[in-house]
């Protein structure tokens, strides 16, 4: 039977897990994903999770938005969208999302990157230092860069096009001599149709008016931090009738080669 001071002692716990709210802090150590790469490649642009709710999951990410209007840069727990002019844009929280992935960023590894490195030199380098290609890692590249080249995709309207369509059309970006930070996964290679095997960047610039998915780039100066990530926690879309009429069955590797390079 409780006593008086068990009955305190609850209360007084309660109290203090309702204060730091401990049901939405995100985990460590935790790469959590929000519907596939195959049904964005497929046209399933409508989300059925909030960018408030993203937050939750984690302060460090990328993604994309509702009827595909932009790329999605999470960074210190900030959420920017990068639309199709290429300008920077703080998006209402209830925004929705239909594919994002988020963690909880605490760096484990650190490295500077040299002059000169350009997209292929720094996959190569970041392979060397984590070499173990069966976990997940997120990663964050401070630094200047001597070009930036990046892209957006605009909005769209139903029926929606698949991917390869949309970004067979997709505005590009050429920035000179920008600060800023590149901000995404190397994911496994056992995910595909789930997520981008290998490495997915999208960038932003310090002063937060330039970014979007990186095609290229190359560095000035520049380090880069890693967070090693072993847990993998997937949540589907389970009230979008696109989402849920699409065939998942099919092979769309050649197209995810077309979209992300």
């Amino acid at each position: 039977m409780l006593n008086r001071q068990n009955i305190l002692l609850f209360i007084a716990l309660g109290i203090a897990l309702l204060g730091t709210g401990c049901t939405t802090i995100a985990p460590t150590d935790t790469a959590f994903q929000t519907s596939t790469i195959d049904a964005l490649l497929a046209g399933v642009y409508d989300g059925d999770m909030s960018c408030r709710q993203l937050l939750t999951h984690g302060d460090f990410g990328i993604g994309t938005f509702d009827h595909l209007d932009g790329e999605m840069v999470v960074l210190d727990g900030n959420l920017y969208q990068i639309k199709s002019d290429g300008k920077v844009y703080r998006p209402d929280m209830s925004t929705n999302t239909p594919f994002a992935t988020v963690c909880k960023f605490i760096m484990d590894k650190t490295f500077t990157v040299g002059a000169g490195t350009n997209y292929k030199a720094l996959e190569h380098l970041i392979n060397q230092h984590v070499p173990n290609q069966n976990l997940f890692y997120a990663i964050k590249i401070t630094g200047k860069f001597s070009q930036m080249k990046t892209r957006s995709v605009p909005g769209q309207k139903k029926p929606y096009p698949p991917l390869k369509t949309v970004t067979s059309h997709q505005p590009e970006f050429k920035m000179k001599n920008v600060s800023g930070t590149i901000v995404g996964f190397r994911c496994p290679p056992y995910v595909k149709g789930i997520n981008v095997p290998g490495y997915h960047l999208h960038f932003i610039s310090d002063d937060r008016t330039q970014g979007g998915h990186i095609l290229s780039f190359e560095i000035i100066t520049a380090r880069c931090e890693i967070d090693i990530l072993n847990n993998y926690f997937l949540t589907l879309p389970l009230n979008t009738k696109d989402f849920a009429e699409t065939d998942l069955s099919k092979d769309r590797s050649k197209e995810l080669k077309a979209v992300e390079k």
